[in-house]
């Protein structure tokens, strides 16, 4: 059972449409991630879902039933937003216990829940500090635990990671993750960062110019783009202009860089025939080495223009010819230098293949 369902949404302000014909499924339980650059679309969809916003056209339904016309405070949904929202002059425990306070929930039981919840968020002892006393991280946990203690039947975020630095943000979406999978709330997440749309999502929702382009398990709209854009947005991608010359059980391209891919057929869903076509090579499938390639490996000489030192790892440009691509390598000793000639070596199954 869908626990959201947008049919043929269209947002227009004025002459300007931010919303394309939208329809999506969003399943019961899942974490779903709208993901995309500013402008595409993403947020006015959640706000759509929330009730802060009218759909121009089309319908939402929310557990099947029709919401255009349904107020926000009568749809139980919890929400959460990048500033956190927190009322600075009530205590902790009395921002987690507003929403409770319009639904009739017994006065008895409002400090329980309001417990049960900040335990959860692993707060349990802040109740009666403010929430300037807290960190950018503490009160995040306390905007949340604020959204899910009314046992919303969805939970909206809408960039609710982006106001923390980076390595509370890696923390907080394990934790984030960790909490919705316990309760199992059904949950949309907004965000522009394609490292938290693949680590936390059931399923992503690509958007571009108020277009959904994709939609997919991470491994799927990562390793099977079904757009140039697609490819682009998630990760690093090399894009070459090539022909298919043989479509079929597999798909052949050829290209410049490569000469022929026999490419699998499930990677190149959107190719119908052969001509023009394009090859997708992620940066991280091609191996810079010294060595020759073991058989069944692709290899094409190169010279190391770029060297971009990134720790553990590091991305390598490249020159092949008239093309430069970008590498990423793991380092096990010492990385190579600018100048270096090497091999670059490509699996062929590792490819994908869209339309020319």
């Amino acid at each position: 059972m869908s626990a959201v369902t947008l049919q043929d949404i269209v947002k227009r302000f004025g002459s300007f449409t931010a919303v394309h014909r939208t329809t999506l499924e969003i399943p019961e339980g899942a974490f779903v991630t709208l993901l995309g650059p500013s402008g595409c679309g993403k947020t006015t969809n959640l706000r759509m879902i929330a009730g802060l916003l009218d759909p121009s056209e089309g319908e939402i339904l929310i557990g099947g039933k029709r919401v255009n016309d349904v107020p926000i405070h009568k749809r139980n949904l919890g929400l959460v937003f990048q500033n956190y929202a927190l009322f600075p002059h009530k205590t902790v425990a009395e921002n987690v216990a507003f929403g409770l306070k319009y639904r009739d929930v017994p006065k008895s039981e409002i400090p329980a829940k309001v417990q049960d919840a900040l335990e959860l968020v692993q707060l349990p002892n802040v109740g009666d500090r403010y929430p300037k006393e807290l960190s950018g991280g503490q009160q995040q946990r306390i905007a949340l635990a604020r959204a899910i203690v009314i046992e919303p039947d969805v939970l909206l975020l809408d960039e609710p990671l982006s106001a923390l630095d980076a390595n509370l943000r890696e923390d907080m979406r394990v934790e984030l993750k960790r909490i919705q999978e316990r309760i199992g709330v059904t949950t949309v997440f907004v965000t522009h960062d394609q490292s938290e749309a693949l680590a936390m999502s059931d399923l992503i929702v690509v958007m571009s110019e108020g277009r959904v382009e994709q939609v997919g398990k991470p491994e799927e709209v990562y390793n099977t783009p079904a757009s140039e854009f697609v490819a682009n947005f998630l990760g690093a991608s090399n894009i070459t202009e090539a022909q298919c010359i043989e479509h079929g059980a597999s798909v052949v391209v050829e290209d410049a860089t490569f000469g022929k891919v026999t490419v699998p057929a499930a990677k190149a869903p959107n190719l119908t025939g052969t001509g023009k076509a394009k090859l997708v090579v992620r940066a991280e499938k091609l191996l810079l080495a010294r060595d020759a390639a073991p058989e069944g490996v692709i290899s094409v000489p190169a010279t190391v223009e770029t060297v971009d030192y990134q720790g553990q790892a590091v991305r390598y440009f490249v020159r092949v010819g008239e093309a430069q691509l970008q590498a990423i390598n793991m380092i096990d000793e010492r990385p190579f230098a600018a100048g270096d000639a090497v091999n670059l070596h490509l699996r062929p199954q590792d490819c994908a293949a869209l339309p020319g």
